[in-house]
């Protein structure tokens, strides 16, 4: 048995639980999983819970490595508040389609044609383009931020469209929408959720704001995933219908096993389509290289470092009573 591996080197037969927690330990690491991690992730992670809130308890850790089984805006988020910490992404390939429709350039170019508006950016984005923002937001947030606004201060609100489009419909603020939206949200059917409520006319239904109007607008309650997740503790009745990520049901389901959940459908009818796949790219046998080799990491210049913070840190101090509410649950 090779140590840095399994037989020959290889993966093949090693216990990667037991390796992993080995270590966690040997290098003094925190793991966390976003809500949209497989189950098996979620369950060996020190912390489960939305991003902003795992960056910010990985803070207040003494780890010295911060193994993010997220995305990589999440990752880059922990290094922000953590830089004096390694934080690793088992595949650096897991972007988010947010980010990506943002491209900092295209960014500032588009502030610099609005010079009287302010940028409020949802934090499902680059570590630059907080850096080109004003205040920073989470789903659970924006409003308290929002509400803070002078109505006539002029606003670009970005990068998701339905997220920005919902706070316009719901504040009665006037904005100015980046055009980005999330893939997964995106996919979820009005024709499939009808049906659904139709098979289940008591069940209620449950959305993320990312979600276009056409699902927000069948929704009995609308959140943040940690919301949500609160959401399926206290709601009336045994069936809740979930327009969201479909691994946050593993959560509710520990959470309140007597309850019965239903991902609402893709336009095809069923959940698969629903599933992020760039969530889906980190695994058990990445998270283990991840943390035997410190690699790959998230590096940041320190100019950018700094100026993406201020974005964050201005977020933190208007919406601290909000920011994360219900997000973190330790490990079992």
């Amino acid at each position: 048995m090779d140590a840095r591996g399994g037989i020959g080197g290889s993966l093949k037969g090693l216990d990667l639980r037991a390796e992993i927690d080995r270590l966690r330990k040997e290098r003094n690491a925190v793991i966390l999983g976003h809500y949209y991690q497989k189950p098996e992730i979620q369950d060996l992670s020190d912390f489960v819970g939305d991003s902003l809130e795992l960056s910010r308890k990985a803070a207040e850790t003494d780890a010295d490595v911060i193994a993010f089984c997220g995305v990589r805006f999440m990752a880059e988020t922990a290094k922000i508040l953590s830089p004096q910490k390694i934080v690793v992404l088992p595949d650096m390939d897991a972007g988010c389609s947010l980010e990506d429709s943002c491209p900092p350039a295209q960014f500032k170019a588009f502030r610099e044609a609005h010079p009287d508006h302010i940028a409020l950016s949802y934090i499902n984005c680059s570590a630059e383009v907080k850096a080109l923002s004003d205040i920073i937001v989470t789903s659970s947030s924006a409003e308290k931020i929002l509400s803070q606004i002078p109505k006539e201060q002029k606003i670009i609100f970005g990068p998701d469209k339905h997220l920005g489009g919902y706070l316009k419909r719901k504040l009665g603020r006037d904005m100015l929408l980046w055009p980005g939206v999330c893939i997964v949200h995106e996919s979820f059917s009005e024709t499939e959720l009808l049906k659904l409520k139709a098979q289940h006319p008591d069940a209620p239904v449950a959305a993320h704001p990312e979600c276009p109007p056409y699902i927000v607008d069948h929704a009995d309650y609308v959140g943040s995933t940690s919301g949500i997740l609160d959401f399926s503790k206290t709601m009336p009745g045994d069936t809740l219908i979930v327009a969201t990520e479909p691994h946050i049901i593993h959560q509710m389901q520990k959470a309140v096993p007597d309850k019965n959940f239903i991902g609402a459908p893709g336009a095809d009818g069923n959940c698969n389509c629903n599933i992020c796949p760039y969530m889906a790219l980190n695994t058990m046998e990445k998270l283990y290289i991840a943390l035997r080799d410190l690699e790959p990491r998230i590096e940041m210049e320190e100019g950018l470092r700094l100026q993406a913070k201020k974005s964050l840190d201005r977020m933190l101090e208007m919406a601290s009573g909000t920011v994360g509410q219900g997000d973190i649950g330790a490990r079992q």
